[in-house]
């Protein structure tokens, strides 16, 4: 376990604020998932799955909160955290900001915030706390595309038809899509998609 105490840097408009969590997580959990369609295909036993994007990561953790001792409210520390989820005057969403603790930097926006008191004062002043906090990635479209530079079928070109390929085959191997079949099968004039003579060069239309 990182022996560094983790923190928050919030950025609000031009300046950064940082919030000292007073207890380390722990454990994380980092959830990354991918979105499919899954396209059902005529002949087929089982349909071809579609890549459709990638989704956003989700970094879970409880951070804990006690001034027992200092006999002070807890809440002074919660609402900072639960204030992230708030809208910025300025900015006019909440704010992005980063979760760093050793070599983990998050970065992302707070999604959910679960608040559980545990203990308390003779008073009812709330004095331990357990805040189960996701916060959700947050990448500008300039940072992705640096990131995961892609080529796509943006070009006219052409390839050759190997033995045993139909259209729908070559439409999800150059489009990720065999329901695009038909845009090839027009390019080329072809009547028939189940006859597909081995060999033929055949025009891959650009996207549109």
């Amino acid at each position: 376990m990182c022996a560094s105490k983790a923190s928050i840097i919030v950025k609000r408009s031009n300046k950064y604020e940082t919030i000292k969590v007073l207890f380390n997580p722990n454990e994380y959990t980092i959830d990354t998932t991918n979105k499919y369609h899954f396209q059902k295909v005529p002949g087929l036993s089982a349909p071809i799955a579609q890549f459709i994007s990638g989704e956003t990561d989700n970094l879970t953790m409880d951070l804990y909160f006690d001034t027992y001792e200092q006999g002070t409210d807890v809440r002074n520390h919660t609402n900072k955290i639960v204030g992230l989820m708030e809208v910025d005057s300025d900015l006019h969403t909440p704010p992005v900001c980063r979760f760093v603790w050793g070599s983990l930097d998050f970065k992302g926006v707070v999604e959910k915030v679960n608040q559980r008191y545990t203990m308390f004062l003779d008073s009812g002043l709330p004095v331990r706390a357990v805040l189960k906090v996701t916060f959700r990635q947050a990448v500008k479209v300039t940072e992705q595309l640096q990131q995961t530079p892609r080529q796509s079928a943006d070009r006219t070109k052409s390839r050759q038809v190997k033995q045993g390929e139909q259209l729908w085959m070559i439409a999800n191997e150059e489009y990720e899509d065999p329901g695009r079949w038909r845009e090839i099968a027009q390019a080329n004039g072809i009547g028939n998609p189940r006859v597909l003579e081995p060999g033929r060069q055949l025009i891959i239309p650009a996207l549109e």
